[in-house]
């Protein structure tokens, strides 16, 4: 009787580990829009974005750990003018002729509970890396209301210095402090 419970335990235990495996969902490109916004000499706050965003997110909810792999394409930038989007393509700023995209790759995933509330890793632009850590101002996982398979959907955001990304033309009549906003949302394949 004892050894059946013993092995009734640890069958319930194993049963529950490989449900709690981890998870892997490839983003959604046609909802996941990394943003960026800047004081324009003091007259405005400019937002512009980037259409083209591929990468995967690996969430272990069990162990409450998560990985982030973010590629942007940077010739996807986004003004809401192609003339700008131009100048915003050129050697001055993100230089996607030689540098045509960007990455994020995360190092460490804060929890609170179950949701993720700051995101540490590795961001590079024009061939830099810095360290920046990404806050979660919202999170969602669960079934996807449409595609019935299992999803995850985040806004996270991050101060950088575009001067340290060899993008600093104009600073500071055009702010250095770049603001970034991710809107991201991935699907279990």
């Amino acid at each position: 009787m004892k050894k059946t419970l013993i092995a009734a335990a640890f069958a319930a235990f194993f049963a529950g580990q490989a449900i709690a495996a981890p998870q892997t969902y490839t983003i959604d490109p046609t909802h996941t829009f990394p943003r960026f916004s800047y004081n324009h000499m003091g007259m405005s706050k400019q937002i512009l974005r980037f259409n083209q965003t591929t990468g995967t997110v690996v969430l272990d909810k069990a162990a409450k750990q998560a990985e982030v792999d973010v590629t942007i394409d940077m010739n996807s930038v986004d003004t809401g003018v192609e003339v700008f989007n131009g100048h915003i393509k050129g050697a001055d700023f993100l230089d996607t002729a030689q540098f045509p995209t960007a990455t994020f790759k995360s190092t460490k995933v804060v929890f609170e509970g179950d949701k993720p509330v700051s995101i540490e890793g590795n961001l590079t632009i024009k061939g830099i890396t810095k360290p920046v850590t990404l806050k979660v101002t919202s999170f969602f996982n669960g079934e996807h209301p449409m595609l019935k398979k299992e999803a995850v959907g985040a806004n996270a955001e991050t101060v950088i210095k575009r001067s340290e990304f060899n993008a600093g033309k104009f600073a500071p009549a055009v702010s250095d402090e770049v603001t970034i906003d991710i809107a991201l949302e991935a699907i279990v394949k």
